[in-house]
């Protein structure tokens, strides 16, 4: 697995789902991307300045993400983001 350097998180894309009140799950992929990601790595949280910075969130956390926040790789056959700590808005609890 990849290890973030400094201030950085790995983190998923989670699918975007809507539920009709039938119960029948509608995809979005013809939609935008779901803002909604979940960390899989964080960082040692040193800053870019040198200073440390205290990193709220955990491996497992589903997050709310800036919306062109990070870089897209492809890391054994996923799609993985890295983004800075500061992109990430919100934990959703």
């Amino acid at each position: 697995m990849l290890k973030p350097l400094a201030d950085r998180v790995i983190v998923k894309m989670l699918e975007k789902e809507e539920t009709t009140k039938s119960g029948i799950i509608l995809s979005s992929k013809s939609e935008e991307k779901s803002q909604i990601a979940q960390v899989l790595k964080v960082g040692n949280g040193i800053g870019e300045d040198g200073k440390k910075v205290d990193m709220c969130v955990k491996e497992g956390d589903k997050v709310v993400l800036n919306q062109y926040a990070g870089t897209t790789i492809k890391y054994e056959g996923e799609e993985l983001i890295i983004v800075k700590y500061s992109d990430i808005l919100a934990v959703v609890e």
